[in-house]
């Protein structure tokens, strides 16, 4: 059946095609029963494979049967509903059906010539997210801006400081050496790594990037900002990039991007403002007050791989001027030349992101939102907020935890009065058990223990028993951390 010229025959493709769904279906159904960790040792997974390639071709039902022995143990499971860590990484029936369509067509939508639908589905996706969330209109398709989906918020910031970067360089006097050694780029302490390694990449200075504190509440302050380019407008450097952070990794802090950008617009300072958290909580009108003052951003992002039950890799990227992003990454050798390029009526994405193949990925996105609809996501969202506002008050009442910080969305920050060491023993038994998974950060120097609520299968259910877990498990530790 397999035997085809060495290829998979379409008879075979579709017997294994449909044995496969049924497992991933399966694994999906049955992912309660598995720890949520993976508790493997380094070096496990890899003993378990052969030194060697096969020589000959293998079946394919042992393949599947490779992927339980060997693969599964060695898996966190990303989609377990106790899975609380870092923040979720969501898939869902009609994704994962539209990003295997993808894989089927097999597509290399780099150019609109390549295939034309490629590119005409994502950039009617990426408007259709601007009316899901009520962005502004200065980042719609059919204007001087525009939407892309790049792999990651990683990349969508590295675009938007090169874009930034070329904006400084194009307002240089001609007897600036190099103006690039003279970008200063601003961002919260709590501003994702992502932003630093931007600078490097960009061929910034990384002594230029600044690290804004904090005010109580985690966001970057506004006045320490305004502050720190000043200073540098005076020492001749140029106010290149701030990135203003709605939800921070840490604690879902909000930037205040409105008076960020009272600064940073008449300072020529490009402002691009990272959601890539919290953006999804604006399908529900009520919380579009996250989003106040982006309408004076150059660019935004924000993660519907996260939030909003599309698989790894979906970032919706926005620039209010696609020129500025153009000219810092177009490049067009002969051999991608072509007459619908040429004519200037077309998208080529290639020009909107640093690689220049990109797969379909708006597949997977049209298939989500018009399963879910936007009555559909506004009821996910609002039952993670309202799980994540009950634990937040258990916590609160609890006399021996606390809350770190405020809860604007889904993310409880919290810690056992016990101290650092406590709370990391806590964590890790926690994780051990293979019941939940926590992660930590820490705030004002202290450790802090998340718990990120917005899986696709988690309930109430779910979060109860994380509560209950985490407050026996504190119950049977002295204070050392040790387990009386």
């Amino acid at each position: 059946m397999d035997d085809d010229g060495f290829h998979m025959s379409g008879e075979a493709f579709r017997a294994h095609g449909h044995a496969l769904i049924d497992w991933i279906a399966s694994y999906l159904d049955g992912i309660e029963q598995h720890p949520v960790r993976s508790s493997v040792e380094p070096g496990w997974v890899r003993d378990q494979l052969p030194a060697h390639p096969p020589v000959h071709g293998e079946d394919f039902g042992q393949m599947l049967a490779d992927v339980e022995r060997i693969v599964v143990p060695g898996l966190t499971h990303w989609q377990h509903p106790s899975f609380l860590a870092y923040f979720p990484s969501n898939t869902s029936g009609p994704s994962i059906l539209g990003e295997l369509l993808s894989a089927g067509l097999g597509v290399q939508g780099m150019l609109w010539a390549t295939s034309p639908a490629c590119t005409e589905v994502e950039t009617h996706m990426l408007d259709w997210l601007l009316d899901l969330l009520g962005l502004p209109d200065r980042f719609r398709s059919t204007g001087a801006g525009g939407g892309v989906i790049q792999d990651s918020a990683s990349s969508a910031t590295l675009c938007a400081l090169l874009a930034a970067r070329e904006r400084v360089a194009d307002r240089s006097q001609a007897d600036t050496a190099d103006p690039y050694r003279r970008c200063a780029v601003y961002a919260s302490e709590h501003a994702h790594s992502s932003v630093a390694k931007a600078v490097r990449i960009a061929g910034l200075d990384p002594s230029l990037l600044r690290l804004i504190p904090s005010g109580d509440d985690h966001a970057l302050r506004a006045d320490a900002f305004a502050h720190a380019v000043e200073r540098d407008r005076q020492a001749g450097l140029a106010p290149t990039m701030v990135v203003a952070t709605v939800g921070t990794t840490s604690s879902t802090a909000i930037d205040p991007v409105p008076t960020i950008a009272e600064t940073a617009v008449p300072a020529g300072c490009w402002v691009h403002v990272d959601a890539a958290l919290a953006g999804t909580a604006a399908v529900c009108p009520e919380l579009r007050w996250i989003h106040d003052g982006v309408d004076r951003a150059d660019s935004y992002c924000f993660n519907p791989h996260k939030w909003m039950f599309t698989n790894f890799d979906c970032d919706a990227f926005y620039v209010a001027d696609r020129h500025a992003l153009l000219r810092a990454l177009s490049v067009t050798p002969e051999y991608l030349r072509n007459a619908a390029s040429d004519s200037g009526e077309v998208i080529d994405y290639r020009d909107w992101q640093v690689p220049l193949g990109r797969r379909f990925r708006a597949l997977k996105l049209w298939f989500v939102i018009r399963h879910y609809g936007e009555e559909g996501l506004r009821h996910h969202v609002r039952e993670h907020l309202r799980l994540a506002a009950g634990f937040a008050a258990r916590v609160a009442a609890h006399p021996d935890f606390e809350l770190v910080a405020p809860v604007p969305l889904n993310l409880v920050c919290f810690r056992h009065r016990g101290g650092d060491d406590f709370n990391a023993a806590l964590v890790e038994r926690l994780n051990d058990s293979g019941a939940l998974y926590l992660t930590h950060t820490r705030l004002d120097g202290r450790y802090t223990i998340r718990c990120s609520i917005g899986q696709t299968r988690t309930t109430q259910r779910h979060v109860d028993a994380a509560w209950e877990q985490i407050t026996h498990v504190a119950a049977t530790m002295d204070a050392t951390g040790a387990v009386g």
